[in-house]
């Protein structure tokens, strides 16, 4: 037996010996909390008013779209988290479907969306520089405002440096608080602003007064894909779940739904309680540094925007505090993975947490700080690298149940049509984030290659170089060609392929990379579930 096959077994019992140091505390409430306030962050602050600059009252529309969407793209990952519960499931489960090079490939978008993190500790600064305005000036954080942001960096990392029991515990306290203040935001703009026939009204140009296209356009370029990005966060920690199979499903759902309900209300009480004064450029010329904020003021409701700006700093760092946790498993499975060293997988025998991997996301997250800064700069690709995770988790269910050893819970029906719905979904939120972002975000995810050249584990001998990258080729053939198409489209494209037609011909080709990334991870040898 060569050294190489020795080495296999000694390798996967780290894995299982790391592993069963997780602590499996979390139960249905700690998710739904973890969840729903991984959704509910800097979005809220801004998503309503971007909305309606695009799509006027339709966004009303976009926000349903996106919340029954999320919701189809959740239920893979559901039946992914139940059927196969481990810590950073998300970035496990596409090398496991696909193999190294596709693992490689998203493992890196994961470790590049340690980025939306800094977005969120930005953020509270930008929100912060109400009262300290040397922290945030011209769209951009000052040096003094970077220092701020980097320890504030380091004390979410601290928090997150002990047991998962006591982070779900502090979670749930900034939750209530997270909750509370956007409801409030709703009741009060209601009753001191409220116009009827707002929504209706012809001399703004009616409910669509941009047309119905421009709802796809405020799917991402109205902030509303990224509000409601993080559904996924429970997902995070099956492995580290009492009854993962009890309580996920519930859990992933209700975080949806219950964002969805304010993300509804917040945009409803937006568009009802502009003043009429402002309208004189329609919706788009309604602009504000902080919307509800200084709305409030314009009402008279001086407790209202005190308590936002309070707000302001308590959800995008709630949210930051569950990201930093987050990302630290997604590090974590990377280790596993060997998509980096192995000594990142390394849990505490003390507290069951990776503490290892939270050090190596502080860096990044301090290096997405220091070039970026502003909120927007950091967010414009974040969203992508997301969905591009949602792709590869759409492929890994249906590879899964495809395997002669196919393994699942069967709790999610459907999952033959809805997987590759899911994935095509995937592909257009992609798409309508436009060719600025697109042009940006997806040769960043290609830059993983190397990665895949450099750190291919020397144990496989069997597989070679040739055959992993004919199994990952769909996913180095989809992202340039969205990368065209953006280019040739409508959404800030060259318009040469024009709507509809521009997203029928994403459609069409994302449901035959699917195929093709399917019967790829078919042929993938598997060995005690380690690619």
């Amino acid at each position: 037996m060569s050294d190489s096959q020795e080495a296999r077994p000694d390798a996967a019992s780290a894995v299982l010996a790391e592993e069963r140091r997780l602590r499996h505390d979390l139960g249905f409430w700690g998710l739904t909390a973890i969840g729903f306030s991984n959704i509910l962050g800097s979005g809220w602050l801004f998503a309503a008013m971007y909305a309606a600059q695009t799509a006027g009252p339709a966004a009303l529309l976009a926000w349903l779209a996106a919340g029954l969407l999320c919701a189809l793209v959740a239920l893979v990952m559901v039946e992914l988290g139940v059927s196969r519960p481990e810590g950073g499931g998300t970035v496990r489960w596409p090398l496991l479907a696909s193999g190294r090079l596709v693992g490689t490939l998203i493992g890196w978008s994961t470790l590049l969306s340690v980025g939306g993190t800094a977005a969120e500790i930005s953020a509270i600064m930008q929100y912060a520089g109400h009262y300290l305005p040397w922290l945030y000036h011209h769209g951009g954080l000052t040096g003094a405002g970077v220092a701020v942001a980097m320890g504030l960096s380091l004390v979410l990392t601290a928090l997150n440096w002990f047991a998962v029991k006591i982070f779900a515990r502090l979670n749930n306290l900034v939750s209530v608080f997270k909750v509370v203040v956007p409801v409030l935001t709703v009741v009060a703009l209601l009753a001191s602003g409220y116009h009827s026939g707002r929504l209706t009204d012809p001399a703004h140009g009616g409910f669509a007064p941009y047309g119905y296209p421009a709802v796809l356009s405020a799917l991402a370029g109205g902030g509303i894909v990224y509000s409601l990005n993080g559904f996924q966060a429970p997902l995070d920690f099956s492995g580290e779940t009492r009854d993962p199979r009890r309580t996920m499903p519930g859990s992933v759902l209700a975080g949806i739904g219950l964002a969805l309900l304010l993300y509804l209300g917040l945009q409803f009480a937006f568009l009802s309680s502009v003043p009429e004064r402002l309208l004189g450029h329609g919706w788009a010329g309604v602009d504000f540094d902080s919307p509800f904020g200084q709305l409030a003021l314009i009402l008279n409701l001086q407790w209202v925007s005190s308590l936002l700006y309070v707000d302001a700093v308590v959800s995008p760092g709630g949210s930051a505090y569950v990201g930093v946790a987050i990302d630290a498993r997604h590090t974590y499975a990377l280790a596993k993975n060997g998509t980096i060293p192995r000594l990142f997988m390394r849990v505490s025998t003390a507290t069951g947490v990776p503490q290892r991997a939270l050090l190596l996301n502080l860096a990044v997250i301090l290096v997405f700080l220091l070039p970026f800064g502003g909120w927007q700069q950091i967010v414009s690709v974040m969203g992508d690298l997301y969905l591009l995770i949602y792709s590869a988790s759409a492929v890994a269910v249906a590879v899964f149940r495809s395997r002669p050893d196919a393994v699942g819970t069967g709790w999610v029906r459907g999952l033959d049509w809805i997987a590759p719905v899911s994935f095509v979904v995937s592909g257009e939120f992609v798409y309508w984030s436009g060719w600025h972002d697109l042009r940006l975000a997806l040769p960043m995810v290609l830059l993983g290659l190397p990665l895949f050249l450099l750190l291919r584990p020397e144990q496989r001998e069997e597989a070679t170089l040739a055959a992993e990258l004919r199994r990952g080729a769909w996913l180095l053939a989809y992202l340039p060609v969205l990368v065209l198409l953006s280019w040739l489209g409508s959404f800030k494209g060259s318009d040469h392929l024009r709507a509809p037609y521009d997203s029928l011909t994403v459609a069409v080709v994302s449901a035959a990379v699917f195929a093709w990334a399917v019967r790829s991870g078919r042929s993938l040898p598997t060995v005690g579930g380690q690619v």
